[in-house]
């Protein structure tokens, strides 16, 4: 199992809310109203947590390992979420998200394929280590400045949990499972790693994951600004071609690690999926003929 080991060495570095956050250095001089309104919408955004985890919970019931580590990232994330509502409640309690608007995001996921939706928040944890590193650059008054950079680390080590037990999908399956398990890695890979090449900013919170109640159906949307995820990204924190190639080049290196063969483009690993497609689609033929026709 892994969430021993996981818990340990997270728990390790696990910073306190009461003592690890310089709340007596803020400067209010240093704070616009316009940062203020993104700490609201992140905050709101960080309690996604809430409907991933009954999400991940009821998509890996045989998972009891997984499901486990779950307590560990359900109350990682929603720290993420309460420290931005308490520097809020503290310094600009008028921005504060109400429990309706905090509820409004909590729905539920159409059930997915287990091992895309753990590739798609391993590329998510680091997508969101490189947006508040770039957060906590753009912002100018010190507590936040250290707020996101703390949070963007705890990001960066979540990505290394999923990694983990993407490493140990591939080598507790059989032959033709684990093909199968490459091919989902690679597949939401190449999306993810392509983000540049899209207009939408690829991340689990801003994709749609409810067929029924379509188009109002991503976390984003259900926000008190919908629009405010393009508008912080491009004309706020400025998260340009130069920063999305980190996130594109860090996804293809954990993948080459992960995969044993070298992507230096997303093209390449695309190459690779569709390799592997039809290594799956090749196994899958011959599982379907008789003995005798597989001699013959």
């Amino acid at each position: 199992m892994l969430y021993p080991e996981l818990f340990k060495s997270l728990e390790a570095v696990r910073w306190q809310m009461a003592t690890d956050i310089p709340w007596d250095e803020f400067d209010g001089s240093k704070l616009t109203d316009e940062q203020a309104n993104t700490i609201k919408m992140n905050a709101i955004t960080e309690w996604a947590a809430l409907p991933a985890t009954e999400m991940f919970l009821r998509d890996n019931r045989d998972d009891s390992d997984f499901s486990a580590f779950m307590s560990i990232w359900f109350y990682e994330e929603q720290k993420h979420s309460l420290v931005l509502q308490e520097y809020l409640r503290r310094f600009r309690p008028e921005l504060a998200p109400t429990e309706e608007e905090l509820h409004a995001i909590r729905f539920e996921f159409d059930p997915a394929p287990e091992l895309e939706t753990l590739m798609l928040h391993f590329c998510g944890e680091i997508r969101l280590n490189h947006w508040y590193r770039r957060a906590s650059e753009w912002h100018t008054e010190p507590v936040i400045k250290f707020i996101y950079k703390l949070i963007s680390q705890d990001e960066a080590r979540h990505a290394g949990a999923y990694l983990r037990y993407m490493k140990r999908a591939l080598a507790s399956r059989g032959k033709d499972i684990a093909d199968q398990a490459r091919a989902a890695f690679s597949k939401i890979g190449v999306l993810m790693a392509s983000a540049r090449r899209t207009s939408q900013a690829l991340h689990p919170t801003n994709l749609h994951v409810n067929k029924d109640m379509f188009p109002n159906d991503t976390i984003q949307s259900r926000l008190p600004e919908p629009g405010w995820l393009e508008r912080w990204l491009d004309e706020q924190i400025k998260f340009d071609k130069e920063w999305e190639s980190k996130v594109a080049d860090r996804i293809l290196h954990n993948l080459s690690i992960l995969l044993d063969r070298s992507f230096a483009t997303a093209q390449d690993l695309n190459r690779y999926r569709r390799e592997l497609v039809g290594n799956v689609v090749d196994a899958m033929s011959g599982a379907k003929q008789s003995p005798t026709q597989r001699t013959a």
